[in-house]
């Protein structure tokens, strides 16, 4: 949801919310007043972008009660349920959709304070935090690093591989800076960020370099040991629609193969293809062994669209140093990154109606 620049602060908001209902105060506690905390708009934040308390709590790092406590003590304090308890299920209120965008304000505001003072803190050293995927962590941020730090050597970099859901939930904790990932990975949950394009990735057949596709119009054409190779398929798990587009197209193009190995990693199953276990499908960049063409195997093009590789950002890092100079280089390195060579597509799989993955 979109932060409204020109809301009130917070303290406003408080004192709004306060004065529908007389507060309430222990013995002895007569005009005493408790203040929103930081630490309680993080957890609204998080809640209200998680499905469960327990989806909240996992980001956050903090223990359920903890986070049940200190989101009850918020509602306490502004006066108001911020969200309908169903079930395992929490559902924002209005009061909790209008402090939401003002939240967010005072959030990124005081994070931007934080990260600002960095700079003027002696002998602090300033870290961007990333995640990414297995690829793109791989190929395309070495060069970008390299080149940022060159600009900004007080600059060092944190980062962690981790699968797109994990990704997401380490932005909305905000303990990554940065995610690295593929578009399509993460549909409309990814909204709340900017998507700074950086490659297009195109899908190929990795086929071990022992066998030849070139120029076949029918598998059948092949020698046995390339037909028993190309009958044999490895695919991915990934828990996603992604997985079922991808039986749908050996369903289609490969009519006879069976799964022999199902995983979780491109680089692992492009393995598996490189000791002739089977084929597979897989992303060109992820064929890439420490920046190098890929070994022992051959690619072949599909008629499958380019997985489009982005770096997820909350909106305010892009105009942002060291951030803008490191989001700048990657799609730099990305516009003038050097695919591995791929082979024309074998005839046999250039029927028009391939599914979109």
């Amino acid at each position: 949801m979109k932060a409204d620049d020109d809301a009130p602060d917070l303290d406003t908001v408080a004192q709004l919310a306060l004065a529908q209902e007389p507060p309430r105060h222990k013995p002895g506690e007569v005009g005493k007043r408790h203040d929103v905390t930081l630490h309680q708009l993080r957890i609204f934040w998080a809640v209200a972008h998680s499905d469960t308390l327990t989806k909240a709590a996992k980001q956050l790092g903090l223990a359920q009660p903890s986070l049940s406590q200190q989101l009850s003590k918020l509602e306490s304090t502004l006066g108001s349920k911020l969200f309908h308890r169903r079930s395992n299920e929490m559902v924002i209120t209005e009061a909790g959709k209008f402090l939401l965008p003002r939240a967010e304000t005072v959030l990124r505001n005081m994070q931007d304070l934080e990260e600002g003072l960095q700079r003027f803190t002696g002998g602090h050293r300033a870290t961007v935090r990333i995640a990414g995927i297995t690829s793109a962590l791989r190929v395309l941020l070495p060069h970008a690093i390299t080149r940022t730090q060159d600009d900004f050597p007080e600059v060092d970099f944190d980062i962690q591989e981790a699968a797109p859901n994990d990704i997401l939930e380490l932005l909305y904790g905000r303990r990554v800076n940065i995610g690295l990932l593929a578009a399509n990975s993460i549909a409309e949950a990814g909204v709340g960020f900017l998507q700074v394009p950086l490659i297009d990735d195109p899908y190929v057949l990795v086929v071990p370099d022992t066998i030849s596709l070139d120029g076949a119009t029918d598998p059948r054409q092949l020698l046995p040991l390339a037909q028993d190779v190309l009958s044999r398929s490895i695919q991915f798990n990934f828990g996603t629609q992604h997985t079922k587009r991808v039986e749908d197209w050996y369903t289609q193009m490969l009519p006879n193969s069976r799964i022999v190995a199902q995983c979780r990693s491109f680089e692992v199953a492009i393995g598996l293809v490189r000791t002739g276990t089977g084929v597979c499908l897989a992303p060109a960049l992820s064929t890439l062994m420490g920046g190098g063409p890929p070994v022992g195997v051959r690619l072949y093009q599909v008629n499958i669209p380019p997985r489009r590789l982005v770096a997820l950002v909350p909106s305010q890092y892009r105009r942002q140093v060291p951030y803008e100079s490191l989001l700048d280089t990657l799609q730099d390195v990305g516009a003038h990154f050097p695919l591995p060579t791929m082979l024309p597509t074998p005839p046999f799989l250039e029927r028009p109606d391939s599914p979109a993955l």
